[in-house]
């Protein structure tokens, strides 16, 4: 565990009366941006001497390096990101099919463009309604893997306004540490009370954890800024089975499969009229087998039911441009095909 001490004194200062300044800073820390459950310890010393003259009263200059130790520190805290920004195609277009993102037939009224970022690194990209309180689409790259469900559940600080954080993360930090209060943290977003006492529906993650391979990206996917009121029968059933075992034979000829998966607003709500429930769930692959061959599929779920539709890609997109009643809805670059 790497120490380090600064200490700066003057036994003969110039100052009249001034005997001794004396400042020591004492560092003790651990990898600040480290993998897995390494923590942040920091431990400061700071100490001073001055003249005993009355006359003489000598306020001690907090050193440089005790500023830039406290910023360390500080910024250690945020470990997760998860920036909102003016458009995918300039922060993060690597999970859309050619970089192109759905078109705007989808976009609400109050939108919100997120490159869900963790540890320094963007995992997929989440189109949000802020007034709805739910996420419009999630954009990923299918690659499962092994491991541990996570357990922490995120939110989004800089949906408050674009002053704060490039972050994601929990509402116990927000709260202690960067006095937010939970009225105004619930403003801009879902919080864990909107979930709470649920009857028949639980949280629904549109890009769900399995579909990646590290602990990192996994983790990422538990921001409520991914999450739906979702049917628990549907949740745990026909759509778990979808995410889980078609999906699996479905790529198995892919190099690189990309995913949008949605919700379509409805017409209830939850927490109070808070959080929309979505009237539909839906699912959509564009895959790359090599450089000349390429396939897709999609599906679709009414919230209601514990049942899922298999579709074309093209069947949905039109499927969608019903249910929204705006333009035609395009999910993937004209180059993934449609049948």
């Amino acid at each position: 565990m790497p120490q380090g001490t600064l200490s700066t004194g003057s036994g003969n200062g110039t100052s009249p009366g001034l005997s001794e300044v004396f400042i020591a800073v004492g560092l003790t820390t651990r990898r600040c941006f480290s993998r897995g459950k390494n923590k942040v310890t920091v431990h400061l010393r700071y100490s001073f001497k001055v003249s005993k003259s009355p006359s003489l009263r000598v306020l001690p200059a907090m050193p440089p390096l005790l500023l830039i130790l406290l910023q360390i520190s500080s910024s250690c805290l945020w470990l997760g990101r998860g920036e909102v920004v003016t458009s995918f195609e300039s922060s993060c277009p690597q999970f859309f099919f050619r970089e192109t993102p759905p078109n705007d037939a989808l976009e609400p009224e109050n939108p919100a463009w997120i490159c869900q970022r963790y540890e320094n690194q963007y995992y997929f990209a989440t189109l949000y309604d802020r007034s709805r309180r739910i996420p419009v689409y999630s954009a990923y790259l299918y690659q499962p893997g092994p491991g541990k469900r996570p357990k922490t559940w995120l939110v989004e600080p800089q949906l408050m306004g674009l002053s704060y954080p490039k972050t994601m993360e929990k509402e116990w930090t927000l709260l202690n540490y960067f006095n937010v209060t939970l009225e105004q943290l619930g403003k801009s977003q879902a919080v864990l009370q909107d979930y709470k006492n649920l009857t028949g529906l639980n949280r629904g993650h549109l890009n769900p954890s399995g579909h990646h391979s590290d602990s990192f990206s996994r983790l990422a996917t538990f921001s409520l800024t991914n999450i739906i009121p979702q049917d628990e029968k549907l949740n745990g059933g026909a759509w778990n089975n979808y995410e889980q075992q078609i999906m699996m034979r479905r790529t198995q000829s892919c190099n690189t499969t990309y995913i949008v998966v949605g919700a379509v607003p409805g017409n209830n709500y939850i927490a109070k009229g808070r959080v929309n429930k979505p009237s539909h769930i839906w699912s959509s692959a564009c895959c790359e087998v090599d450089n000349n061959h390429r396939k897709s599929w999609a599906v679709i779920a009414e919230n209601d039911k514990n049942e899922v539709h298999m579709l074309t890609l093209g069947e949905l997109e039109e499927v969608l441009t019903q249910l929204y009643g705006r333009d035609q809805v395009y999910l993937f670059d004209s180059d993934c095909p449609r049948e």
